[in-house]
């Protein structure tokens, strides 16, 4: 390995999980935990935990858990060895080179570098004489050359392999190209462009890195209107917020969502710095969790067309659990000469309007419970009987969806004021319909309690249990040994191919090596060994309680009803597993075996 396994002994001891938690999620103690939000789903109700005695953070919620370096790498969404170097850095170590570069780590610096000298490229052709139609269309969209040359912008040429030769002239591979995304490999052998002619936008992720672009066809060209680099090491969509590089650093109270890239542009170029865009696709929890961290509130201005407002219906339900307090700028309709409606976005709008218009509307936004009770307004009549019925009881599932009973009673007496009746009808209906869910509720749950076998099952399906029994000891075992290594000189008679589960056996195997080398058997120090999935499993079984008065005992007995399952699932070779098992129970039992002594 490339680092020692002795440094991220030490790396682990030095960093303590609950300061390097709380770097990124607010916490607080609650008995022998410290409790937050959960940095990797949206909740509303803390049930992410840190244990400083077992070093270790789970949540309750999505079962993510596991050490200090597991830790980086989920948050950072970094490999192994980049998290331990992020850790190192944080800590004041140095990490030893072991004289062999690690192969992840080296793709992702050359890909990074290639994406560097690419955008460097697409710029300076931008300047040149083959990249005029580029520049014209820039020009046609009102972008002035300052802006151009603060985003980066770019022109691909309109050849098959410009960018290709010029960066193997510099040193890179064909292979490398093509794991940056900047290449395709052709039938032949050969590669080409992945861009050509296009207006090309680098995307630069917060830490100032070029991770990969994306791009727009030029007027009269055939082809896919936008198109992105493929997923690669570094280029991730659904984790990437284009212009959050910028954004981050806005002096204004929020964040401004829009659709499209050139919206971005324009309307930072007229003062809006707050403005950001996911990657041509659509917003995922991962890009809610990403936003939290850069602000308190995020504004939505999507397109004001059926389909903007669509999308917006769709983002407030992703958003409906994130920490964020979320608003809803709607654009004004605008008309053709005809006087028929026509579709308006962000860059049609600062541009028709200017930015005292736009941040009139930004200030004017709505929030998100106003802009629900507005859109079922605009889609019942309330001019008649039935029309008003079903926009109540679209309203009431709305309303009872609210935690705060303040703001039940604030949009519960708007709901009723736009229907015509009374507040307090409207209260009991809203209460009734939230008793109900609560009964559906506990229903569900009372269900899943008759039913324990599955609560006791891992919540990755390949990771599921095939003998409950014998999995349930496994996992006391491998307890036991992570609260008290002095317990390891008692297991020396258990091996793996006795466990029924694959991963138990897996990290029964990894401690006991650990052990007998003289290394941590932390779990954090497992985290290079194992996958994050079975990370979360073996962090969630170290949360469980375990009583340690008698900890020799119970060791004792876990072992025993491994032993014993293993046997009748014919662990000891041609006797019938059902004999061995009832002679193990009278050897223990003293009805047989060797005399007592």
């Amino acid at each position: 390995m490339p680092i020692p396994e002795q440094f991220i002994d030490e790396l682990v001891a030095r960093s303590d999980i609950a300061d390097v938690v709380s770097s990124y999620v607010h916490l607080t103690r609650k008995g022998n935990n410290l409790w937050g939000l959960c940095p990797f789903h949206n909740e509303k109700t803390p049930s992410f935990s840190v244990s400083p005695d077992k070093q270790i953070y789970h949540c309750f919620g999505c079962g993510k858990g596991g050490g200090v370096i597991s830790f980086v790498m989920e948050m950072e969404h970094l490999p192994f060895p980049d998290a331990v170097r992020v850790l190192a850095q944080r800590a004041g170590l140095e990490v030893p080179d072991a004289g062999v570069d690690d192969a992840g780590r080296k793709k992702r610096a050359r890909a990074l570098e290639a994406n560097r000298r690419a955008a460097r490229f697409y710029h300076d052709y931008l300047k040149s004489p083959g990249g005029r139609r580029v520049q014209e269309y820039i020009a046609q969209r009102r972008i002035a050359p300052r802006t151009a040359t603060r985003f980066g912008l770019g022109a691909a040429p309109d050849q098959w392999d410009t960018l290709t030769r010029a960066l193997t002239a510099e040193g890179f591979s064909k292979m490398e190209l093509i794991d940056a995304g900047l290449a395709v490999a052709g039938k032949n052998g050969g590669i080409y462009d992945k861009f050509r002619s296009r207006l090309m936008l680098p995307v630069i992720d917060v830490r100032g890195d070029v991770v990969g672009f994306t791009s727009r066809i030029l007027p009269g060209e055939e082809g896919a209107k936008y198109l992105n680099t493929p997923e690669t090491v570094v280029f991730h969509k659904g984790r990437l917020v284009y212009a959050l590089n910028f954004a981050k650093a806005t002096k204004r109270p929020n964040l401004v969502l829009v659709e499209g890239n050139i919206d971005v542009i324009t309307l930072h170029q007229a003062g809006f710095d707050n403005v950001v865009a996911t990657m041509g696709t659509a917003l995922t929890e991962e890009h809610a969790r990403i936003l939290a961290r850069y602000t308190k509130e995020l504004v939505l201005c999507y397109d004001n067309d059926a389909a903007g407002k669509q999308s917006t219906d769709r983002v407030l339900h992703i958003l409906k659990n994130a920490n964020l307090n979320v608003r809803v700028l709607q654009l004004p309709n605008a008309y053709d000469a005809e006087g028929k409606p026509i579709k308006q976005d962000p860059d049609d709008f600062v541009k028709r309007f200017g930015p005292a218009a736009f941040e009139k509307c930004l200030n004017g936004s709505a929030g998100q419970n106003d802009y629900r009770l507005e859109t079922l307004l605009q889609k019942h009549n309330l001019a008649d009987e039935e029309g008003r019925l079903a926009f109540l009881r679209d309203a009431v599932e709305v309303v009872a969806a609210l935690q705060s009973p303040i703001e039940r009673e604030i949009y519960g007496n708007k709901a009723a004021a736009a229907a015509g009746i009374s507040g307090d009808a409207m209260a009991r209906e809203v209460e009734r319909f939230r008793k109900n869910r609560t009964w559906q509720a506990r229903k569900q749950q009372t269900r899943k309690e008759l039913t324990p076998a599955i609560q006791l099952q891992p919540r990755e399906r390949e990771l599921r249990y095939t003998n409950l029994r014998s999995a349930r000891a496994e996992e006391g075992v491998l307890r036991l040994l992570l609260l008290e290594p002095e317990l390891f000189s008692q297991v020396a008679g258990l091996g793996p191919e006795q466990f029924s589960s694959p991963v138990l056996a897996k990290a029964y195997t990894l401690l006991c090596q650990r052990h007998r080398a003289g290394r941590s058997t932390q779990l954090a120090a497992l985290a290079g060994e194992l996958t994050p999935e079975e990370m979360s499993h073996l962090a969630g079984i170290l949360d469980q309680p375990e009583a340690l008065a008698n900890s020799g005992q119970a060791l004792r007995d876990y072992i025993e009803i491994i032993e014993t399952e293993a046997i009748k699932r014919g662990g000891n070779g041609a006797q019938d597993p059902l004999l061995a098992a009832q002679e193990k129970f009278r050897e223990k039992k003293g009805y047989g075996g060797r005399p007592h002594e």
